[in-house]
């Protein structure tokens, strides 16, 4: 099947005024403002990041079964994402070929056949157009299939690219990444529980806010019961002669640690592919504090039903932060999060709770102490983007300098942005 994907583009007169706000940004501070609040600015993401990069859309257990469809809309272009009767997934722009009418309603549905609603054309759940009323006898029904997108499988997380020419790394994401996720099985979980949260503020405020803990003892009380503080960096001229051999002794643990997981065929160790490349992505697997089981209010499994006999026990909490989502993997579930945008200031954060798929509720697991902390958590992090946000919308607002010891992801994953814009020509 020939690949038609439209490259949807920005058109704005202010995009001169872009490339400059692009270019002035300064290393190891923050964006200039209008990067978070202008119009000509948002539209570009949208081009550049969200149409020309991988990101993250979906699950395997969104679709779990042939007919499963899910539909997902990326600012302005709804796609859907299908599991046809072979048991492939497919993802396929959600636009008829007829008129340009969306086919199916944002969200899951089981069908047979991908049918428009306004004129009933009607296509395969493999893309093919196989039913066009009243156009005739001379009609090319294999002319107008569904518009593939690209469709990247990472042991059960979805990933898509909406350009004709993806960043050809994400063959190293799949590398380095199969491995580390394989081990949970997610193939084999359902999604227990979903959630939609829209932000107050503009989709790079939420990415930067996830990707520093600075924030967290003050704002987290919840999650930094599962975390060691001293995990997400520390000015050592800060440090008491106590802290001090906390994180020593820490720092030693997670060397002997992370040994023993490496030798169990879990590999852990930290991977930075930011800045410098097309497709980021940073991962490691961390302690988890406390009883050391899971992300819960008392530190222990959710779920009596673990993911998999490899991950059962005491294996950490896998990370994984990509271009628009972070993600936990545990022995007990997984909480996948992706982030889409919806305006200037306003985003989309979306998270799946994943469990076995023989796990069952009020018998293997309490839903409400399964999605507490992250609930919780989210909410948290909701208000925090609201006043980043309303704080840029300042005529006070400045570039701040970001922390070399507790923000250094932080300024990494800017760079990223500013070298990406850049690449696709702005601000040069």
């Amino acid at each position: 099947m020939q690949q038609v994907v439209r490259q949807w583009r920005a058109v704005d007169p202010a995009v001169d005024d872009l490339g400059t706000l692009i270019a002035a940004r300064r290393p190891g501070y923050s964006l200039p403002a209008a990067l978070y609040t202008g119009t000509a600015a948002f539209e570009a993401d949208v081009d550049v990041v969200f149409h020309r990069h991988w990101i993250v859309v979906g699950v395997e257990a969104d679709v779990p079964e042939p007919g499963d469809v899910y539909a997902v809309d990326i600012g302005p272009t709804p796609i859907v994402l299908v599991r046809d009767d072979a048991g492939e997934i497919r993802a396929f722009h959600n636009t008829c070929s007829h008129r340009g009418a969306k086919i199916v309603p944002s969200g899951r549905a089981i069908v047979g056949k991908l049918v428009c609603p306004y004129h009933q054309w009607t296509y395969e759940l493999t893309g093919e157009l196989t039913g066009a009323p009243h156009m005739g006898l001379d009609f090319d029904k294999a002319l107008h299939h569904l518009q593939p997108i690209h469709l990247r499988n990472v042991a059960g997380i979805i990933y898509v690219c909406l350009s004709n020419d993806p960043p050809q790394d994400m063959d190293d994401f799949v590398a380095a990444m199969t491995p580390r996720i394989a081990p949970y099985d997610l193939a084999n979980t359902k999604i227990a529980y979903e959630t939609d949260i829209v932000e107050d503020g503009n989709w790079k405020l939420t990415m930067e806010n996830n990707r520093e803990c600075y924030h967290c003892a003050g704002n987290h009380p919840e999650l930094a019961l599962s975390f060691h503080s001293s995990d997400f960096g520390f000015d050592p001229t800060d440090l008491s002669d106590d802290e001090r051999a906390d994180a020593e002794h820490l720092a030693a643990t997670y060397a002997e640690r992370t040994a023993q997981w490496e030798a169990c065929g879990l590999p852990s160790e930290a991977i930075d592919h930011v800045a410098g490349h097309a497709t980021q992505f940073r991962s490691q697997r961390l302690i988890i504090a406390g009883a050391g089981e899971s992300q819960t209010l008392d530190t222990r499994a959710a779920v009596r039903v673990p993911l998999s006999e490899a991950v059962a026990t005491g294996t950490g909490d896998m990370h994984l932060w990509t271009v628009n989502g972070w993600n936990h993997f545990m022995g007990d579930h997984a909480v996948v999060f992706m982030v889409l945008p919806l305006g200037t200031d306003k985003t989309l954060v979306r998270t799946k709770w994943l469990v076995h798929k023989d796990a069952e509720e009020g018998e293997d697991y309490d839903l409400a102490n399964l999605i507490s902390v992250w609930t919780d958590t989210n909410r948290e992090d909701a208000a925090l983007v609201k006043i980043a946000h309303e704080g840029a919308m300042s005529a006070g607002y400045r570039p701040g300098p970001y922390s070399r010891f507790t923000e250094r992801t932080l300024d990494d994953w800017c760079t990223w942005y500013i070298e990406r814009m850049q690449a696709s020509g702005y601000g040069v």
